[in-house]
């Protein structure tokens, strides 16, 4: 466990998390699938997210992404995801990508996972740079951003682009240790 707090807490991905993954992310596809189309597509089943699962423990084993989940404490049920992504070890940096469901939407559980993840992040992997890119619409993502301690950079033309939709601009948001 990563952190434990009040009301949530933050644990790496494991297998017995497959059911409660799947529920999350199939409950809130519409919301989620514009920004996180990967991991939405690759979690439409409990046995897709079982290999999500094996896939995501094999990069945490390898040490080329880390996935966390935020899970609701009276229930246990996975209420989030965090992950760390896009790590380059060389420069010390690492791009967090992060959900939430809609019943946990709110509540400042967003803010306090992505500071405790950038403590993990800087104490324990020894990162210096950590990342969120974010496009300005999504305002729940720029508030956890500069509520996390983020400074915005800079403006990355045609960063991303969502499925059947033009590339879109996206905001860099960094915090420097």
């Amino acid at each position: 466990m990563i952190y434990n707090g009040e009301a949530f807490y933050i644990d790496r991905l494991k297998p017995s998390d497959a059911l409660h993954l799947n529920k999350l992310l199939v409950s809130n596809t519409q919301r989620l699938k514009r920004f996180l189309p990967k991991t939405i597509a690759a979690n439409r089943t409990l046995e897709g997210s079982k290999r999500y699962i094996k896939s995501k423990m094999d990069c945490m084993k390898a040490k080329s992404e880390f996935v966390f989940t935020i899970k609701d404490k009276p229930t246990k049920n996975v209420a989030g995801l965090i992950i760390l992504k896009n790590l380059n070890w060389k420069a010390k940096q690492g791009e967090f990508a992060y959900c939430i469901g809609e019943k946990f939407k709110g509540q400042g559980w967003m803010k306090q996972a992505i500071s405790a993840t950038s403590t993990f992040a800087t104490d324990d992997l020894g990162l210096k740079t950590l990342q969120i890119i974010a496009h300005h619409s999504n305002k729940s993502s720029v508030n956890v951003a500069i509520n996390s301690g983020f400074r915005w950079k800079e403006t990355l033309d045609g960063e991303f682009t969502p499925e059947h939709e033009s590339p879109l601009d996206m905001e860099l948001y960094e915090l420097t240790i």
